[in-house]
């Protein structure tokens, strides 16, 4: 899978949580802003007010969930599979990602990750690398077989696949933390 074209949608949503987040950060701080869509994800990035940069691929909470996980929970080889194809998407991306960036992101999905990993819900929320480690060790848990209400977690493929998108991101990119905001 490689950068999608772009969407009319996607990139309009992309830019206008992109300046929601700026007004977020400091001026002179490079931003990249996360979003993880149903069908396809993406990154804006930039210092400026408008991103210099916008990247679109082809991975989604539901796009995902529905291509590589055929069973609720998905199985440990299934999730294996579908980490190797998201990292290989993910792993290009690095040379976009200016070092001391910030990363934000907007949605439902990444509130629910955060208050799920016993992030409160003021705004804007910070979600910790390590935070959302301690929730994907618990979704393999879900993944070998504990059921996911003793883990707390929804039954749902789309959340499995949302927060691996966010995990091999933030993972890979090197992001210590995730600054959730609401855009409107």
């Amino acid at each position: 899978m490689t950068s999608q074209p772009y969407d009319a949608n996607t990139t309009a949503t992309l830019q206008r949580c992109y300046a929601e987040a700026r007004r977020h950060s400091d001026a002179n701080t490079c931003i990249v802003f996360l979003y993880i869509g149903a069908e396809q994800s993406g990154i804006a990035v930039g210092v400026g007010p408008a991103p210099d940069l916008l990247r679109l691929w082809p991975l989604g909470s539901e796009r995902t969930a529905r291509e590589f996980f055929k069973t609720t929970p998905p199985t440990p080889l299934a999730m294996e599979h579908a980490i190797q194809v998201v990292e290989d998407v993910v792993m290009p991306l690095r040379p976009d990602i200016p070092g001391q960036a910030s990363l934000f992101g907007e949605g439902s999905l990444l509130r629910e990750i955060a208050l799920l990993a016993g992030v409160g819900t003021e705004e804007p929320t910070r979600l910790t690398l390590e935070a959302m480690e301690r929730l994907f060790n618990r979704l393999s848990a879900v993944v070998e077989g504990s059921p996911a209400a003793h883990q707390g977690l929804p039954e749902s493929n789309s959340f499995a696949a949302g927060l691996l998108i966010l995990r091999e991101f933030m993972h890979h990119m090197q992001f210590a933390h995730l600054e959730i905001v609401h855009a409107p």
